[in-house]
């Protein structure tokens, strides 16, 4: 199926504020920094091609957020997205602020607070499918809501757990891709092993049903901390890109977005699902390549004498 693609980049463990963080990364060269945040159920990984598309644009850091791929769990067991965005704004502080934040569902919400609440730490802030509330009844937020209620959240993961992982990963690739067929066999490969890797770690459920219950309480926090209300107060450019085949965040969203954040660019992709940087890694790197050009740090000029 085409071009085998690209290796996973490097990564190691690093210490950001007071979580240990496992970090990949692009080689060192462009100018221009970004970090990438992933959604629920994801990893660093998930930015992999993206990364690959803008490696001549910007050098960028993909996080696991705690408890998340390669890094370990939280000590306090706090999974919360004011927790995860500690941990992002140490990561930004430890790589050299400001950059360019981009985020994926889950990984949306923590990037516009850090964005609202930490405005000296972002260039510009790319959204993907952000997980923004919303309280429009569909089946897909349903299960995630289900999946955080106290106690039916660890039955249902356990339960999950017995099911085969080639099956759990295809019903994950159906949930979050358009089309699954797009998904070449390397990386099927991939998201199996890495699968079999967490269903061996003693904290991957706590981790799981711990962000699910993060995203629900997000979605009926009321007052300043609501995330809408934050979207308005953030200062950076901002682009956000829906996926109109989208089946956990509503693409209609857009209207709402554009109404939020005070300098926004909205971009609908007609044939992309939840994961539009994994699908359409190209599209979304011609997209966010404008926004970095546009927002790029100037560089310094030689000073003529007379």
């Amino acid at each position: 199926m085409g071009v085998e693609p690209i290796p996973s980049w490097p990564g190691e463990l690093i210490e950001a504020g007071d979580a240990r963080l496992h970090v990949r990364s692009t080689p060192a060269g462009p100018g221009e920094t970004a970090v990438f945040v992933h959604g629920l159920a994801g990893s660093a990984t998930n930015w992999t091609d993206l990364m690959g598309e803008l490696a001549t644009d910007v050098r960028g850091y993909a996080v696991d957020l705690p408890g998340a791929g390669y890094s370990p769990e939280p000590p306090d067991g706090d999974y919360s997205v004011d927790g995860h965005v500690n941990a992002v704004a140490g990561l930004i502080e430890r790589v050299g602020g400001p950059v360019h934040l981009f985020g994926n569902s889950m990984g949306g919400a923590i990037s516009v607070r850090v964005a609202a609440t930490r405005p000296d730490l972002v260039r510009s802030l790319t959204l993907i499918s952000p997980a923004l509330p919303d309280l429009l009844p569909r089946f897909g937020p349903a299960r995630v809501a289900m999946s955080a209620a106290p106690r039916l959240g660890e039955l249902a993961v356990r339960k999950l757990n017995g099911v085969p992982v080639g099956r759990r990963v295809q019903a994950t690739l159906s949930w979050c891709y358009a089309d699954g067929s797009r998904v070449h066999p390397q990386r099927l490969r991939e998201a199996e092993e890495e699968l079999r890797r967490r269903d061996g770690l003693p904290y991957a459920a706590a981790a799981m049903v711990g962000c699910a219950r993060a995203i629900v309480n997000e979605y009926f926090r009321v007052g300043p901390g609501n995330l809408w209300r934050q979207a308005a107060k953030v200062t950076a450019p901002t682009l956000v890109i829906y996926g109109r085949r989208d089946r956990l965040v509503d693409s209609r969203m857009a209207v709402r977005a554009g109404r939020a954040f005070p300098n926004v660019r909205l971009v609908t992709l007609a044939h992309a699902a939840h994961v539009a940087q994994m699908e359409f890694p190209e599209a979304v790197a011609r997209e966010a390549r404008r926004l970095i050009a546009e927002t790029a740090a100037p560089r310094l000029s030689a000073v003529r004498t007379a």
